[in-house]
């Protein structure tokens, strides 16, 4: 079923992707205690929703590794913590793990692409659910009433 790929460095590829979700969860957890004032509620339960999507994420990751007969990390990337609370800069680092993600799965993508239509279809669909997380965010950012995208 894998015989067209690499199976250690696809391994490599997914273990980083799984390392970096699990921080993920790690960090949506953390960002989603420290919401205070009038909008804490939804607020908070799109960063809880945010945190079970990285878990799903990583677990789907190590479900692929396990798979191709690897063995699945237990570490998890490294977590920065900035002492900053307020929801922008909170935003801000959730757009700065969502960009990471997408290069993760891109690279993913780059070991597999023409070699295994499973593994790519997962690299493909996981940049696109990374880069729908990043939209939000980036329109989360605008003040009311901007159309032009935060990132620009």
């Amino acid at each position: 079923m894998f015989s067209n790929i690499d199976k250690k460095e696809v391994a490599k590829a997914l273990n980083k992707i799984l390392e970096s979700e699990l921080a993920g969860v790690v960090c949506y957890t953390h960002y989603s205690l420290m919401v205070y004032g009038y909008n804490r509620i939804p607020i908070v339960s799109w960063l809880r929703n945010q945190a079970q999507s990285s878990l799903a994420h990583a677990n789907e990751a190590g479900e692929l590794i396990t798979s191709l007969g690897e063995h699945p990390s237990l570490k998890i990337a490294n977590l920065l913590e900035t002492h900053k609370h307020d929801i922008r800069d909170i935003l801000l680092e959730s757009l700065d793990i969502e960009r990471k993600s997408i290069d993760l799965y891109k690279d993913l993508l780059n070991l597999v692409k023409d070699k295994s239509v499973l593994l790519e279809e997962y690299a493909r669909k996981m940049i696109a659910e990374e880069e729908a997380h990043c939209a939000e965010v980036d329109k989360m950012l605008r003040k009311p009433g901007d159309v032009e995208s935060f990132s620009n």
